[in-house]
């Protein structure tokens, strides 16, 4: 048993490109072993620093058995040159071929005999290709060299059973040594295995394994804010991110200026987090500090890597200080006209003309929500201003955000400022979602804007792309929905969205927004309620009961009855129609039978037909009874106590009798029943049934 290891040392590789590489290299490897039926460890390992990109595999078979093989050749009826060239291609003789029937016909046969290959040998003539079929996100070329790289290669270290591997890749030549520093190429030196390869650059305090790397940084980040006294809120994508930007990690903690602690929080965060990937910190009882962590990649013996990482974010908050002060006391309603001269879409206007079709959106919505149509309407006049803001230009991230800041700056209602700082909420399906009446009513008429004009000009996403991101809209657009326990009339809201357009002048090439929009926010919710792990039958049961209009209802009861559904309410509602609905079925197939909708209890027979009708009609007046606020799980257990009446139905009456009348009359009996239980979802759909 022996050990491959491969090393491709380059310049620097951006960080968001190393992780998809060095998966997709370990896969390519693994698919090339398991191909040449060459045995391995469990599975390989890929790792990778900024300027290295490893993959090692453990316990490899030095030989592979190559079995006796039959190889195929051309049919005996085929051109005398298909012959030749099957003998070319495998380098062997008429002689050695022979005739051999099969389902398809008679066919040419060639019998590659069993042998031993060199496991190194393989690898030597398969690990360019296997390199070739990298394809980076971005890549480059330098030089005079054919080789694309996500940044310059320099070497190939390649090593297997404690030998150094022979190939050329591009102008490249593989070898058994690597550049030891990134700054100083002429130092190098030379590997025999893995270990003695590790425990090098631990020696020098450099971590290759990435997840060690990870965990490490993690680790010192917590244990700084320990002993400060901090408190650190660690995001997982930023962790990653540093944790590729570096190979061998030292945590600084470094400040700015109090003074900067008066600006808006969000600056900050963006400024250190997404601008420096820096870790901000709050005190304990969750305030904003001066105090931030960077990750670098070496030790600040002299303090210069600390002075100058506090040097950006001063000059950087400098410039955030100054237009927030600027930004802050220019009005908001006089500015508002300005927003004609910024282009939100070719076809759909200017922000000036999307604010006035959100105002009168909005107050429709307000109608629905019993809130101040006022209100309302000028938080939609002045929710975009922030665009034309230098911040907003500065920090784009920000939009919404710092409107409301501005807003609550110039005295204007907190419900008015929360509606323009949450309006852009919620952006995935993690993300906080509004749940203030004046946020909802903004967030969910901004949305709804977006969606029927770009569905209007029939830019809807593909199966592949999405570029204006309108399905986290439409997802945003149903967790108000949801989340708030609301529910707004969709359809009329989109139908008075397009006459807004259309009073604006604008004519839309797609004529059926309403029908591609209500499919649309249906195919979102479906996915939502998967995201919730309910059952795809449960889904397709609600969705099929009730529409778009009912977004909260559809969610509410199928999360409840997949709740139930395997356990005794459910299995007992399941039985019970499945009993009634199977008889039904199976009669009106065979049967040219026209049900009427109601039975006709003077010609029951005897009291288990009197029974199940009682039982009936008790259901039917509880449905009746329910308003918007139901409780779906005592409506389940009303369905479910159902079961010893219909069971004692199916168990003593003749549904199929001689006496046709009272045939139908039972089979209208057994429909009425189906169609109770389906006020609650159509469960003929669920599976079992």
């Amino acid at each position: 048993m022996s050990e491959f290891f491969l090393e491709l040392f380059s310049e620097e590789v951006p960080a968001n490109l190393q992780k998809n590489t060095r998966e997709t290299l370990l896969q390519n490897f693994t698919d090339f072993f398991e191909k040449e039926n060459i045995s391995f460890s469990e599975k390989g390992s890929s790792f990778s620093t900024p300027n290295r990109l490893l993959i090692l595999f453990e316990k490899v078979n030095k030989k592979v058995i190559k079995e006796t093989e039959e190889i195929r050749g051309p049919n005996i009826n085929a051109p005398e040159n298909a012959v030749e060239g099957f003998l070319r291609s495998h380098n062997i003789e008429k002689k050695e071929i022979f005739k051999k029937k099969t389902e398809k016909g008679e066919f040419y046969f060639y019998k590659k005999l069993a042998k031993k290959i060199k496991t190194i040998d393989l690898l030597e003539e398969n690990i360019p290709q296997i390199l070739e079929k990298i394809s980076w996100k971005k890549s480059m070329k330098w030089g005079d060299f054919d080789l694309n790289w996500a940044r310059p290669l320099k070497s190939i270290l390649a090593i297997f059973d404690n030998k150094t591997l022979k190939f050329n890749y591009h102008h490249l030549k593989s070898c058994n040594s690597t550049y030891l520093d990134k700054e100083f190429e002429e130092k190098k030196k030379t590997f025999k295995n893995f270990k003695s390869y590790k425990d090098h650059f631990k020696k020098a305090g450099i971590i290759i394994d990435q997840n060690l790397r990870k965990k490490f940084i993690e680790r010192e980040l917590k244990k700084i804010a320990k002993r400060k006294n901090l408190v650190i809120e660690i995001d997982n994508k930023l962790l990653d991110e540093v944790t590729n930007l570096v190979e061998q990690p030292n945590i600084l903690i470094c400040t700015f200026s109090q003074k900067f602690l008066d600006i808006p929080k969000e600056i900050l965060i963006i400024s250190m987090k997404h601008h420096q990937k820096y870790f901000h910190t709050f005190d304990q009882k969750g305030k904003i500090t001066n105090q931030f962590l960077v990750v670098t990649n070496n030790k600040d013996i002299k303090g210069f890597i600390k002075s100058g990482n506090e040097r950006v974010v001063e000059a950087r908050l400098s410039d955030a200080q100054f237009f927030w002060e600027k930004n802050k006391s220019q009005n908001l309603v006089k500015q508002i006209t300005k927003l004609k001269t910024i282009n939100y879409f070719k076809g759909l206007g200017s922000y000036f003309d999307k604010i006035q079709r959100m105002r009168k959106l909005g107050g429709i919505v307000s109608d629905e929500l019993l809130i101040s149509k006022e209100k309302v309407e000028l938080s939609s006049s002045i929710c975009k201003v922030d665009l034309i803001s230098d911040l907003v230009g500065e920090f784009p991230e920000l939009q919404g955000v710092m409107g409301g800041y501005f807003a609550e700056a110039q005295g204007f209602d907190k419900d008015i400022s929360l509606a323009i700082r949450e309006h852009y909420l919620p952006t995935g399906l993690d993300s906080k979602t509004p749940k203030k009446p004046f946020s909802i009513a903004l967030a969910l008429s901004d949305k709804l804007d977006t969606l029927v004009g770009f569905f209007g000009i029939n830019q809807k996403p593909t199966s592949s792309k999405d570029p204006y991101a309108l399905r986290r809209l439409a997802l945003g657009l149903i967790r108000l929905s949801i989340e708030n326990n609301k529910e707004f009339k969709i359809r009329d809201l989109i139908n008075y969205t397009l006459q807004l357009y259309q009073e604006q002048g604008f004519e839309f090439n797609n004529k059926s927004v309403q029908k591609d929009l209500a499919e649309f926010l249906t195919d979102r919710l479906k996915y939502y309620m998967k995201e919730k792990d309910v059952r795809i039958d449960i889904i397709d049961a609600s969705l099929k009961s009730f529409g778009i209009n009912q977004i909260t209802k559809i969610y509410n009861k199928s999360l409840v009855f997949n709740k139930l559904i395997n356990k005794e309410i459910g299995i007992n509602i399941i039985s019970s129609y499945k009993r009634a609905f199977n008889i039904l079925e199976n009669e009106l197939k065979n049967k040219e039978l026209e049900l009427s909708i109601n039975t006709d209890p003077a010609l029951f027979k005897n009291d288990y037909e009197k029974k199940l009708y009682k039982k009936i009609h008790e259901l039917r007046k509880y449905f009746t009874s329910i308003n918007k606020d139901e409780d779906y799980e005592l409506t389940l257990k009303n369905l479910a106590e159902s079961k010893q009446v219909i069971f004692d139905f199916f168990d003593n009456v003749k549904v199929n009798d001689e006496d046709k009348t009272i045939q139908k009359n039972r089979l209208e009996l057994i429909q009425m029943l189906c169609k109770t239980f389906d006020n609650y979802i159509n469960f003929s759909i669920i599976e079992g049934v």
